[in-house]
């Protein structure tokens, strides 16, 4: 128990380390991608297209991480969809240099594995967590993101400067962060999670006593498909939110630093919370929280469009 308890401080400690880089690789396609694919086709019918493949490749990458982490372990899985997102990183550099707006939305598409990565990389860090451990783990981890989230879209300005100096358009420069950030957030994983939590956890499952209390620990399907259909309400808020956000700064005449700003400050409020969130999940439960986390949705959401009506009659 000793053991287990030391790997799992040690998983946790490269977890964070691998989501610190993850989270700055995350936040460049959220900050500029709809900017860029509006200025490979001039024009926004297709605005909301390049965070919508990045979702959709995040979504297929993240069933195939799994059904291969089911097999093969965290570290395998993991470190290949970050693997899959530098690819799709430098594809997206490259596509914006040939203008190829094809090979743009295939690029976005594989992009969206480094997305899921680091959405499933937090869970690594609750194999070996015991019952009352889990969600302040996955919480820790969530933190952690936030300070490469943040960090990214601030640095779109710099690498936009930093780009343009070498010859690529400048709204593709924080894809060279990303590529960057997901590459060094999959060596993390590939060479210092050892060992792999999930196997040893499945290992620590030989007796017949703990087999049984994984089985009663198990989530009824209830509850699966409750938190399922949370998380799908929840991520189409957000995702057309984010989506519009810089193209409706960019047409008030707004910076890309200044948008940056916006977009890190939204991602920083979307993970920091989560330290005191993860508590509260352990010790007043799941259906408070997620009750609680609609109404502040909601509250958020109605004060943003009426502060926006009150500015646009005034």
């Amino acid at each position: 128990m000793n053991n287990q308890a030391y790997v799992y401080k040690r998983t946790l400690i490269v977890v964070v380390i691998a989501q610190l880089f993850g989270g700055a690789g995350l936040a460049a396609g959220l900050t500029v991608g709809a900017l860029l694919a509006q200025s490979m086709v001039q024009g926004e019918a297709l605005a909301g297209l390049p965070v919508a493949l990045i979702t959709l490749g995040s979504a297929l990458a993240a069933f195939l991480i799994g059904r291969m982490s089911q097999r093969l372990g965290r570290r395998v899985g993991l470190s290949l969809g970050f693997l899959a997102g530098f690819v799709g990183a430098i594809g997206i550099l490259v596509a914006a240099v040939l203008h190829s707006i094809w090979l743009l939305w295939m690029m976005l598409f594989l992009y969206g594995a480094g997305t899921a990565s680091n959405l499933q990389a937090r869970y690594a860090g609750t194999d070996l967590a015991t019952e009352k451990q889990r969600a302040t783990a996955v919480s820790i981890a969530l933190v952690s993101t936030t300070f490469g989230a943040v960090l990214g879209p601030n640095l779109v300005d710099v690498m936009g400067d930093f780009a343009a100096s070498v010859g690529i358009p400048p709204l593709a420069g924080p894809f060279i962060l990303a590529a960057l950030a997901y590459g060094l957030a999959g060596l993390t994983l590939f060479i210092f999670l050892r060992p792999d939590p999930f196997l040893l956890a499945q290992s620590l499952l030989d007796s017949k006593e703990q087999k049984n209390a994984a089985y009663e620990a198990k989530p009824m399907q209830k509850g699966v498909v409750v938190g399922a259909m949370v998380m799908i309400l929840t991520q189409i808020i957000m995702v057309a939110i984010m989506t519009m956000t810089p193209v409706h700064m960019e047409h008030h005449g707004h910076s890309l630093r200044e948008i940056g700003l916006v977009i890190s400050i939204h991602v920083g409020a979307m993970y920091l919370p989560s330290l005191f969130t993860g508590i509260l999940v352990d010790r007043l439960g799941r259906t408070v929280m997620v009750v609680s986390s609609a109404i502040t949705l909601l509250g958020a959401g109605l004060l943003a469009a009426f502060t926006l009506q009150t500015r646009y009659l005034d």
